[in-house]
């Protein structure tokens, strides 16, 4: 799929890049993937994902977590940080950036703050990060910031903020942007009522609408300790308002919010979060196949989207000069979502046993073959480049 369409093409590849789109047969020799029948689609951008690595490692890691990305054909994701301890300071930044090397799928990192940290801020905009994320309500770990005036002070210091703010905290996140000039992205809307705010207000091109693939796909109906997460699952009028929310444009991207727990864990304890890493094609396609939205916008949503909003260089489209990161993706391709297969080290899903039709094949990282049937190829992806 190039610029939106589907045409049948030979994508042909020199090194990391993409060196042209052409008609013309290749010499057979150099064939690397023969895609006969399946289509081509940039690789997947996840813009939200907790591989809870440091800290957590047994939860997930970068090199666990980057094969369920890649077997999801997912090429790049972006890292949240709520970890242990919070990624507040450059100084821990990059000891993640170093933990991040072992990752089979590109990477960046969005930043943290607990309010206090605004020199740490400055300095990690010169570091190469998507944003500084700001926890306004409850989740995994202890970031939460309730001060508006610190909150306004984050907000002023930097260009892009991702929040986790459920309703009327969505709104305030809302004016603070409007009144900062800052851009934001609202992480995981799940909620009728704020998708009317934002119809309301006409959302501005600053802000942006992130959902994911388990508020799309299910309810409250669904839920159970394992299905615990923060924002929790919602009624079916909720569900509905977001694929309306996607028809009308509301929605910019789709992110897994990949949050991996032990089985042990969502059994006996009160922890948030599920993994999507390996799902959310899937499903996506699945529902392409159902008519509910059209391959063209699943692109936009998770590619095209993702890379101009966190201006992610050369990477979210199929053309000469960009990375060839490209998932290979079989429409008609119709089996089960088998836990026991996954590869993110929690090995479950919220979505075991869901029979699913179109699925990703093969993907492709920066001009290698790291995912093709069901194998994964150990090639180290790289850090992504971030544009002012």
């Amino acid at each position: 799929m190039q610029k939106g369409k589907l045409s049948k093409k030979n994508i042909i590849i020199s090194g990391e890049f993409i060196k042209r789109i052409t008609s013309a047969l290749p010499n057979g020799k150099n064939i690397v993937f023969d895609a006969k029948g399946m289509i081509v689609i940039p690789g997947l951008i996840d813009s939200h994902v907790h591989m809870r690595e440091p800290g957590s490692e047994y939860k997930e890691d970068f090199f666990s977590g980057s094969k369920a990305a890649v077997a999801g054909g997912v090429t790049t994701f972006l890292d949240m940080p709520n970890n242990k301890p919070p990624i507040t300071t450059v100084e821990d930044l990059n000891r993640k950036r170093q933990l991040a090397s072992k990752s089979v799928a590109n990477y960046g990192f969005h930043f943290g703050t607990t309010g206090g940290n605004i020199d740490q801020i400055k300095e990690a905009w010169k570091s190469n990060i998507a944003s500084v994320k700001v926890y306004m309500d409850e989740t995994t770990g202890s970031m939460k910031i309730t001060n508006e005036k610190s909150i306004k002070e984050v907000f002023a210091n930097s260009r892009t903020v991702c929040v986790h703010a459920e309703g009327k905290n969505a709104e305030k996140a809302f004016e603070i942007a409007k009144a900062t000039k800052t851009n934001l992205y609202l992480c995981h809307m799940s909620k009728k009522s704020e998708i009317d705010f934002l119809i309301k207000k006409k959302k501005p091109k600053n802000v942006f609408v992130e959902v994911t693939p388990h508020h799309l796909f299910l309810s409250e109906k669904n839920a159970s300790n394992y299905n615990l997460m923060k924002p929790e699952l919602k009624p079916e009028s909720d569900v509905n308002a977001l694929w309306d929310a996607i028809k009308k444009g509301i929605v910019d991207t789709i992110g897994t919010d990949h949050a991996p727990h032990t089985t042990p864990e969502k059994e006996f304890n009160k922890v948030f979060g599920v993994p999507g890493l390996e799902t959310m094609l899937p499903l996506l396609l699945d529902a392409v196949n159902k008519k509910r939205i059209k391959l063209e916008k699943v692109v936009k949503l998770t590619s095209e989207n993702p890379a101009k909003i966190f201006k992610i260089k050369k990477r979210g489209k199929i053309e000469p000069g960009y990375y060839a990161d490209l998932t290979i993706t079989d429409m008609n391709l119709e089996k089960e979502v088998d836990a026991k297969k996954l590869f993110t080290k929690c090995g479950w899903s919220p979505f075991s046993g869901w029979k699913l039709k179109g699925w990703p094949v093969a993907t492709i990282v920066n001009g290698h073959i790291v995912f093709k049937d069901g194998e994964i190829n150990h090639v180290f992806g790289q850090e992504i480049e971030i544009g002012n």
